[in-house]
C-alpha cells in the first residue's frame, strides 16, 4: 500500500553553519563593537544576547538572515520571551522546531479526513504516517497540507509504492 511520512525536520547542520556565520559578523560589525551582542546554539537551542531589547531584534535579524541564505525556513524557529540577565544585559532563548507536537499532528489528520481524500493518516511519534490505495491521492494529500498547515515548513519523506 502506498505510503508516506509527513515530518517536521530542520537541517541541523545548516542551522549551526548559519549561528556560525551570524556569530562572526556580530563580531565584526561597527554597531555591535564593546557590547555583549553574541549568539550561541547548543543542541536545539539558540540563544542570542545583548544590551538592550533593540540589539537582541538587530542580532536575530541577523541570524534570520543567515538562515534564509542557507535555505532553513524561518518558520523553524520559536523565539521565547527576552529576559534581563543582570546588569543592564538582556538574553532570548530561540528553540528550533523539530518533531510534530501532538496538537499540530491533531490538526493535520483532521485536516486529512475532512477533505474526503481515500487516505488514512496515523500519528507515529512526532511523525505523520498517511496511507492510500493511489498514488496520485497521496499527492493530492501533499498539495492539501503545504496549503493548509502555513504555521510549520512540513517536508515529506518515506514515500513508497
Amino acid at each position: 500500500m502506498p505510503s508516506f511520512d509527513t515530518v517536521l525536520e530542520p537541517n541541523l547542520v545548516e542551522v549551526r553553519n548559519a549561528v556560525d556565520q551570524a556569530s562572526k559578523e556580530i563580531g565584526t560589525r561597527f554597531d555591535f563593537k564593546g557590547s555583549s551582542a553574541k549568539v550561541e546554539i547548543k543542541d536545539k537551542e539558540v540563544t542570542l544576547y545583548g544590551d538592550s531589547d533593540f540589539q537582541i531584534g538587530q542580532v536575530f535579524d541577523v541570524l534570520n538572515a543567515k538562515l534564509s541564505k542557507r535555505q532553513v525556513d524561518a518558520r523553524f524557529l520559536d523565539a521565547a520571551k527576552i529576559e534581563k540577565i543582570g546588569g543592564d544585559k538582556v538574553k532570548q532563548v530561540v528553540t528550533i522546531k523539530a518533531g510534530i507536537e501532538a496538537e499540530l499532528a491533531k490538526k493535520i489528520t483532521k485536516a486529512i479526513k475532512d477533505s474526503k481524500i481515500k487516505v488514512s493518516a496515523s500519528i507515529q511519534g512526532d511523525t505523520i504516517r498517511v496511507q492510500g490505495n493511489k498514488r496520485d491521492d497521496l499527492q493530492t494529500t501533499m498539495a492539501l497540507l503545504r496549503k493548509e498547515i502555513t504555521e510549520v515548513p512540513l517536508s515529506f519523506n518515506n514515500f513508497r509504492d
